[in-house]
């Protein structure tokens, strides 16, 4: 249930009521939006049994499957933005005594599986995984993120997937940039496939990620929205449109997402 225009919304999404599974039955604390809606409710987890895991690694399996039928050319597993893989890698949501519960290789169990159950069905060249070591959604915090880094640098290595997407804890708020206070550093010199960065990256800063090997690409979400013309604007140096971050989870799907103008020569 969502409440558009008031300063509190809750979220049940599950079909029937049924709890959203997780690696935790703890609830989610109230969130606030950097929108000004605070979310005060979110549906309680289900605690994942150890023997339906098998089943959810073979769900992310069948879905890369499905997606390359489809036509797409590969996948990206989502392992970030506190959604089921990262609340497995975070120690301060994973509380689990199982084998994927407890040490840092036990909390990468999952994670992993489901990177080796996708690479063997499509090929690793067409895999990527999305992580998040030092970012913090919905609780999915770690007491050490560099080392969960490290480990999940190393180990992807094992797979040869063709990249790794990391979210850097480096993002705008009310303006000001915050920076993170974790280097990648050691992750991009462990992993040996391509590295990606992205979080609150502008044009000067991309660069300089690139130019000083910090990282092989760089990615935008927030200026790619608001400029669908971005790699032209980077090249020229042109201004970019403001994004509004009012619309971004608007229940409207034109009003903020296809209606920004492309560069004319009147911004030139």
């Amino acid at each position: 249930m969502t409440r558009v225009g008031y300063s509190f919304v809750r979220f049940d999404f599950q079909p029937n009521g049924q709890a959203p599974i997780s690696s935790t039955d703890k609830p989610v604390k109230p969130q606030p939006s950097a929108n000004g809606i605070d979310i005060d409710h979110y549906s309680p987890p289900r605690r994942l049994r150890t023997d339906e895991i098998p089943r959810i690694v073979n769900d992310f399996r069948i879905a890369a499957k499905n997606a390359i039928e489809a036509g797409f050319d590969g996948v990206e597993i989502h392992g970030a933005h506190g959604y089921l893989i990262d609340q497995f890698l975070k120690d301060q949501v994973n509380d689990r005594t199982d084998e994927y519960g407890g040490t840092l290789e036990n909390r990468c169990r999952f994670a992993l599986e489901v990177v080796e159950a996708v690479s063997n069905e499509i090929g690793p060249d067409r895999v990527g995984i999305k992580l998040p070591p030092c970012t913090n959604y919905g609780d999915c915090e770690d007491s050490n993120p560099e080392k969960l880094a490290l480990y999940m640098a190393e180990s992807l290595n094992k797979y040869n997937i063709l990249y790794c997407h990391v979210m850097e804890a480096r993002v705008y708020t009310v303006g000001e940039k915050l920076e993170t206070q974790q280097s990648l550093l050691q992750m991009r010199r462990a992993f040996k496939g391509t590295f990606m960065v992205a979080g609150g990256y502008d044009r000067e800063d991309g660069n300089l990620a690139v130019d000083e090997n910090y990282a092989d690409l760089v990615a935008y979400g927030r200026l790619f929205l608001a400029n669908p013309d971005l790699p032209r604007r980077f090249e020229l140096n042109a201004p970019l449109n403001k994004y509004n971050r009012s619309t971004f989870y608007a229940s409207d799907p034109v009003i903020g997402y296809t209606d920004y103008p492309f560069l004319d020569s009147n911004n030139l």
